[in-house]
């Protein structure tokens, strides 16, 4: 039986997780699959993917957001096959940014400025769709360092947006 691998929190901070993997077994391992998950604006779960080789690691995960949780799972792969998932959560520290607050125009039938006010220096991200399921689900999305952005859409439709 090929157990788990364990999932050790070596540190956190407002915008970066480190964290190590490893396994309880003489099991030859060559790699780990790690998946990052968090909620954005409690409508859209977000994902990073990490493949990570070799046996022992210590990874860290930057550019998060402040106070807010995240669950890390990870599973090893190993000469005989893959081991089940492992899951831990953690919150990283500090203040949560406000919420930006959008503006949306439409340009014409197939263009929309959005522009929002929020901190500098950070990365924003752009979601758009015809419905609060496909929002949630499958959005289109950009990101960018501006206030702004103009996004193409199709024309007669309705668009939701988050930024």
């Amino acid at each position: 039986v090929i157990p788990p691998p364990v999932i050790h929190i070596e540190s956190y901070s407002e915008d970066s997780i480190s964290f190590s993997l490893k396994m309880s077994t003489n099991i030859k391992v060559s790699g780990y699959v790690v998946n990052i998950y968090w909620t954005f604006d409690t409508h859209r779960q977000e994902k990073r993917t990490l493949v990570i080789e070799g046996e022992k690691s210590i990874q860290k995960v930057a550019n998060l957001t402040a106070h807010t949780p995240y669950e890390i799972s990870a599973w090893a792969k190993t000469e005989l096959g893959d081991s089940p998932l492992s899951f831990v959560h953690v919150v990283t520290s500090g203040t949560r940014p406000a919420s930006p607050s959008l503006k949306a125009k439409a340009i014409n039938q197939t263009a929309v400025e959005c522009s929002w006010t929020g901190p500098r220096n950070v990365v924003y991200g752009i979601f758009y769709a015809t419905s609060f399921l496909e929002l949630y689900r499958s959005p289109h999305n950009s990101t960018t360092s501006a206030h702004n952005m103009t996004v193409l859409v199709q024309r007669d439709e309705q668009y939701l947006f988050l930024v």
